[in-house]
């Protein structure tokens, strides 16, 4: 009887012991502030700390997603162990849509699984393809709320840049403009009205975002670059964006004044290739800018004298070819003369497919 007594016992010793050694772990949440304004950063974070390694268990956790009420990105994931014991963070941002008393409570689950499955998983016993768990507990984190109150669709600290050409340009040649927005804030919410001018033709590059996201939001660049093309003086209409400045907790505007641009008369096609273009430095990058000029030209040439017969034109062109200096300086001279015709060679040069100066002068004077 006492031996029966002793083994109970011991067996029910072993199972304290292996509940005692057991992993446990804990779920924290924080939030970086109680009031926010629409569209304004809001960091969250989640930390999951375990007793020991806590290699029985796996995390499901992913809130990152379009929601109703906000949008949720995902900033950092981490699991580290730290004095031998595990630590699952996760930190999120969140863009709230409306105004209101507006709550963050994420669904996830732990999944808890054996030492015989992890050996059966990593050492491919039984086929199994899959790590088995015997437990998977559903949980609900902590909830979070935040007052978020009313502002304009755009937030943030913003500076504004334009970068432009002389005010002074020859009919049919473009006039270039770059507009550059700086700071941090919700990038995806700015937009700059269409330009409609009368007599000028506008031609408007994709806007390009160089950002980051961080705890605060967004924060980098926002840049769109524009051409406009005309035969006599226009006016570039004012450019306002009105924002909610986060630091001074008030509405503020940003832009530039409208501006007017002098428009000289065109001049023929031979003085136009004779001239330095000292204000247009030719990068692939701008592109578009090649193709406004041309576009412009094209417009502007129905118009010019026919002063050259062929074969004075013939032999200023290869002339032209022979002292060219640069592959965008030749690139100028074949779409001047015939954008259609050399459009293949253009767009190999433009594409890096053909580098030497050299062959593409013996190819096109032969």
């Amino acid at each position: 009887m006492k031996k029966l007594l002793g083994k109970i016992f011991l067996i029910f010793l072993t199972l304290c012991l292996s509940e005692l050694s057991a992993s446990t772990y804990e779920w924290k949440a924080s939030i970086n502030k109680r009031e926010a304004y629409l569209n304004e950063a809001i960091y969250l974070k989640y930390i999951c700390s375990f007793s020991d390694r806590g290699e029985l268990y796996a995390i499901d956790f992913n809130p990152v997603g379009d929601y109703e009420n906000y949008t949720i990105k995902l900033l950092s994931q981490s699991e580290r162990i730290f004095d031998g014991k595990r630590v699952n963070s996760y930190e999120f941002v969140a863009f709230v849509k409306r105004s209101g008393v507006i709550e963050f409570a994420f669904d996830m689950s732990m999944k808890k699984t054996t030492k015989d499955a992890i050996e059966n998983t990593v050492l491919g016993r039984d086929n199994f393809e899959n790590e088995e768990f015997n437990s998977i507990k559903m949980m609900r984190q902590e909830s979070l709320l935040v007052d978020v109150k009313e502002s304009s669709a755009l937030v943030g600290e913003f500076r504004f840049e334009v970068k432009k050409d002389k005010a002074v340009v020859k009919a049919y040649e473009p006039f270039h403009m770059q507009v550059t927005i700086s700071g941090n804030g919700n990038f995806s919410e700015i937009k700059l009205n269409d330009f409609k001018i009368d007599g000028v033709k506008v031609f408007v590059s994709k806007a390009i975002q160089n950002i980051k996201l961080t705890k605060d939001g967004y924060n980098g660049s926002w840049n769109q670059k524009f051409a406009f093309v005309s035969e006599k003086d226009f006016t570039v209409p004012q450019i306002s964006l009105e924002y909610f400045d986060l630091k001074d907790e008030r509405l503020k505007s940003m832009g530039m004044e409208s501006l007017n641009v002098k428009v000289k008369k065109a001049f023929i096609k031979e003085e136009l290739l004779d001239e330095e273009e000292s204000r247009f430095e030719f990068s692939y990058d701008f592109i578009y800018y090649l193709l406004t000029f041309i576009a412009g030209f094209l417009v502007a040439k129905i118009k010019l004298k026919k002063h050259l017969d062929l074969d004075e034109k013939s032999k200023n062109f290869n002339e032209k070819i022979n002292n060219s200096k640069s592959l965008e300086e030749l690139v100028i001279i074949l779409a001047l003369r015939d954008s259609k015709k050399y459009e293949k060679l253009i767009l190999q040069i433009e594409k890096k497919e053909v580098t030497s100066l050299a062959n593409i002068k013996k190819e096109l004077l032969n």
